[in-house]
């Protein structure tokens, strides 16, 4: 049976490589592509992805069977359905290749094929450094030790947007005012989720639809920790596909209520 603990900071060894051996713009921002979930495939992205199926693939060679849902490349069978692993080399692209030390690696395992189905989820935060760990009905780790303290306030009192561009951020943020005074902006949707089951930030919310690979790790460690998270465009939430697809905005708070009030906000333009 795979350790998936260990078996995730093999991987994180790996993209630190490749960090190292990209360092800088020059050689971190060059387009090369474009990845199966429709976003652009940058140098950064695309030898990070080849490093980690390195790694897949020979994971598969001492005889493991599953199937990679990921970022890049799509869905690759590795000799069965299940479990999927569900993979974004790294979330927060852009922060990784203009230096931003605000990008993660995002891995989850799933036993099926659907959100509830996730049993194991990894977050590593390149720039701080932590490590981020849930498994299904044992609780929320950080650096080794349970997540334990204050969780989200429910006054909120940080929203972090996700997913943001300019003219997003400006035909939405008139509609929160009077839901938090405060807003963060910080560039990696997996990240920002760990936050908030850190309590950390308050209220969570993508301002387009999110891909399982950005959030069916973190959203595990939400989860552990009794907080709420919902994809209210395509609910419910614990059926939800884990496919390279987006199928709804994220919003996630203490309470399944501060979640209703968020998505009342988010569609307040319709």
């Amino acid at each position: 049976m795979t350790d998936w603990l260990a078996f995730s900071r093999q991987i994180t060894a790996d993209l630190d490589g490749v960090f190292a051996a990209h360092p800088t713009r020059v050689e971190r921002e060059p387009v090369v592509g474009a990845g199966e979930g429709g976003d652009e495939t940058t140098a950064i992205d695309a030898a990070s992805e080849q490093a980690v199926v390195a790694r897949l693939e020979e994971l598969a060679a001492s005889g493991a069977e599953f199937t990679l849902v990921s970022e890049e490349l799509g869905e690759r069978s590795f000799g069965a359905e299940t479990p999927r692993l569900v993979l974004d080399p790294i979330d927060g692209s852009m922060n990784a290749k203009r230096g931003v030390p605000f990008f993660s690696v995002s891995l989850a395992v799933a036993e099926g094929r659907t959100m509830t189905d996730v049993v194991f989820g990894y977050v590593f935060d390149f720039g701080t450094r932590e490590e981020w760990v849930a498994w299904r009905g044992e609780g929320a780790f950080l650096d080794d030790g349970p997540l334990a303290g204050p969780g989200p306030k429910d006054d909120p009192e940080i929203l972090s947007f996700e997913a943001t561009k300019t003219d997003s951020i400006a035909d939405q943020i008139g509609d929160m005012v009077g839901f938090a005074p405060r807003t963060r902006v910080m560039g990696s949707l997996a990240l920002t989720l760990c936050h908030l089951a850190a309590g950390r930030v308050d209220a969570v919310c993508s301002l387009k639809p999110a891909r399982s690979v950005d959030i069916a790790a973190a959203q595990l460690l939400v989860r552990e920790r009794g907080i709420a998270i919902d994809l209210p465009d395509r609910p419910p939430f614990a059926e939800a596909p884990l496919d390279v697809s987006p199928h709804s905005r994220v919003v996630a708070a203490a309470t399944p209520e501060l979640c209703a009030e968020l998505y009342r906000c988010l569609s307040a333009n319709g």
